[in-house]
């Protein structure tokens, strides 16, 4: 039986099953820091006794532990007592964990524990300490019986290391050196030293990225901040080219307050919803503040693996400052592809194609529709349903175009006031909690519990979008509501496409003003448009192909050729126990890391990838 499209998934990884959520609490004037100081407590015994049994039997018998770093170097949760105790066998007990009243928002509370409010039960943030550093997570506790409380589920999650503890606040660099020294350089003499790699010795990089994005900016940040060197370099002149060469009217469709970066956040003066040339900017100015090393117009010729020295060789070609060219050699112990969350792009073969007579191009290659202003209307077809597919076909109307959308299979549609309103109201808002807080909470769930959890969301949201959502269907587009019904980011973790962000094209769309072909295939593209499979054609003067990207591995085929792609495992998708698969995390091939996802995603694993390449020059891992 053939997938529904709303279900399809990465190859090669795990449709994620809904969970389910324990009875809710029963009792009245409960005590949530008595409680919960109660099971910490308890929990904290068993940890110094090393009694795995003991530490399990606070559990519920389907609950969670949820574990990034703290146990072992890797992503984990194990569901149930059986697979905890795995879990706990298989790493390194945490020495302990303690309550954390440092704030409302994070001290122990009766609270939803479901995210809606049908399952109530106790909440707290916890610190962690490990035998090599601390961290942070989340302990939501169910009542099993009238005043028996067990554990729902746990999130431990490595957030320093000691001795070598993030460079920032009280940790923050002195910035002089008073007395006599030898290396009497100052700030900006040291700053273009290492920033143009001058000395093989004590300049040269350890780790190496490639691409100066959001991903590639994200992780050179936390590296930086960590005490670890790295290097960017990216084929494109400016930083934040990869925003500002895009389509004319692109808008980030995440709110402002999902989308804050590391140590930087955007300011309060700051719209909330950002234009790509904004975003570009602000990109420059982050790479200026936080001194990170980046040569741009560098292209990569060359790349080698030593097994046997545990290096990297890396051949690039700069553009120096005359204008000339230089070719360096950098030997990292690390490199990480920060090229995008997508691969090469995802170009179907269709017959024809040479023949078309009109501009035909991949979306990434759209730069914006021109005036329609010749006096005859111009048709443009937009292959393709989603998020690129909504904005161009919008701009092609404004341009005055006769536009047509064709969407071959259905689509995940929900509105941004729903997301802002619904989807991420009391975690990412004006004056919510810290993101840092946020971003803890949203990750603590487990893969099962979150799409249980974004299924009920979803419901809500489309009863919000209800009447878009009925026009959309009248109008012929076919919709969706996301693998199991749970949505745009299940869709997003689970696929890393299928969906769109309404700002502006389904209205168009319910008015007629963007038509649409549903349900064809393309059988052939002709000199002046299209012919589908069903024999109907459509004329068209451009043909845009929003048709999405290929996995991050067949990017790093093209990049570093077959030796190493054979090594790294299949990129995105969730894997068997919910978690992501390869990205953030080893690879398959020694010293090569993937770096990707929007900026929420780069915000929050940027640090816990920073932890492992740090494990790894501090001789933690191998």
């Amino acid at each position: 039986m053939a997938t529904l499209s709303q279900n399809r998934i990465e190859p090669g990884s795990f449709n994620t099953p809904i969970g389910t959520f324990p009875a809710t609490s029963t009792s009245t004037n409960i005590d949530p820091y008595a409680v919960a100081t109660d099971i910490v407590d308890q929990l904290n015994a068993a940890l110094s006794s090393k009694d795995i049994p003991r530490i399990t039997s606070l559990f519920l018998e389907t609950g969670f532990w949820r574990d990034h770093l703290c146990l072992t170097w890797d992503f984990h949760t194990a569901k149930g007592r059986e697979n905890i105790a795995a879990l706990l066998a298989s790493g390194t007990l945490i020495n302990s964990i303690d309550i954390d009243r440092s704030t409302a928002f994070r001290s122990p509370q009766v609270s939803a524990i479901d995210a809606i409010g049908d399952v109530m039960g106790i909440q707290s943030f916890v610190k962690v300490t490990t035998p090599i550093g601390t961290g942070r997570g989340i302990i939501r506790l169910a009542e099993i019986s009238p005043g028996k409380w067990s554990i729902y589920t746990l999130y431990t999650a490595l957030s320093s290391i000691t001795g070598h503890e993030e460079q920032t606040n009280t940790n923050r660099p002195f910035g002089a050196t008073h007395g006599a020294v030898p290396d009497r350089r100052n700030w900006q003499d040291r700053r273009n030293a290492e920033h143009n790699v001058a000395s093989v010795e004590t300049d040269q990089p350890a780790v190496v990225i490639l691409g100066a994005g959001q991903s590639g900016l994200s992780i050179a940040a936390r590296l930086k901040m960590m005490g670890v060197r790295a290097l960017l370099i990216d084929e494109e002149e400016r930083i934040g080219d990869n925003w500002r060469k895009r389509y004319h009217q692109l808008v980030l469709h995440d709110p402002v307050w999902f989308d804050h970066m590391p140590y930087l956040p955007f300011p309060e003066t700051w719209p909330v919803f950002t234009p790509k040339d904004k975003l570009a900017g602000f990109f420059e100015c982050y790479a200026t503040l936080l001194e990170l090393n980046i040569w741009t117009s560098t292209r990569m010729e060359k790349s080698s693996w030593s097994d046997e020295r545990q290096q990297w060789e890396i051949e690039v070609v700069r553009r120096t400052e005359n204008g000339g060219s230089e070719k360096r050699v950098l030997r990292p112990r690390h490199v990480i592809q920060a090229t995008g969350h997508s691969g090469k792009k995802n170009l179907p073969d269709f017959k024809g194609v040479e023949t078309f007579q009109g501009r035909v191009c991949h979306s990434s290659d759209f730069h914006g529709a021109e005036p329609n202003g010749d006096g005859k209307q111009k048709k443009a077809v937009v292959v393709g349903s989603c998020n690129s597919a909504h904005d161009i076909a919008q701009d092609y109307y404004e341009k005055g175009y006769d536009v047509t959308m064709v969407q071959r299979s259905s689509t995940c549609v929900i509105s941004s006031e729903a997301i802002v309103n619904i989807g991420l109201k009391g975690l990412y808002e004006e004056n919510g909690p810290p993101v840092d807080d946020s971003d803890l909470f949203l990750y603590s769930i487990p893969s099962e519990q979150f799409k249980a959890q974004q299924k009920r969301i979803t419901a809500l949201q489309n009863e919000h979008d209800k009447e878009l959502l009925d026009g959309l269907a009248k109008a012929g587009f076919k919709v969706d509501r996301g693998p199991d019904d749970a949505g745009l980011l299940m869709k997003y973790w689970q696929r890393g496409g299928g969906y769109t962000i309404e700002v502006g094209a389904g209205r168009l769309i319910v008015e007629g003003k963007v038509k649409v072909k549903q349900g064809q295939e393309i059988a052939e593209i002709t000199a002046t448009g299209l012919r589908f499979d069903d024999g109907s054609e459509l004329q068209a003067d451009e043909i845009i192909l929003a048709t999405g990207y290929q996995n991050m591995q067949t990017q790093t085929r093209l990049i570093f050729g077959d030796k190493v792609a054979d090594r790294v495992a299949s990129v995105w998708g969730l894997d068997e126990e919910g978690e992501f698969r390869t990205v953030w995390q080893r690879t398959g091939h020694p010293g090569f890391w993937f770096m990707g996802g929007n900026l929420a995603l780069c915000r929050y694993y940027s640090q816990l990838l920073a932890l492992q390449i740090l494990g790894v020059e501090r001789g933690l891992q191998k």
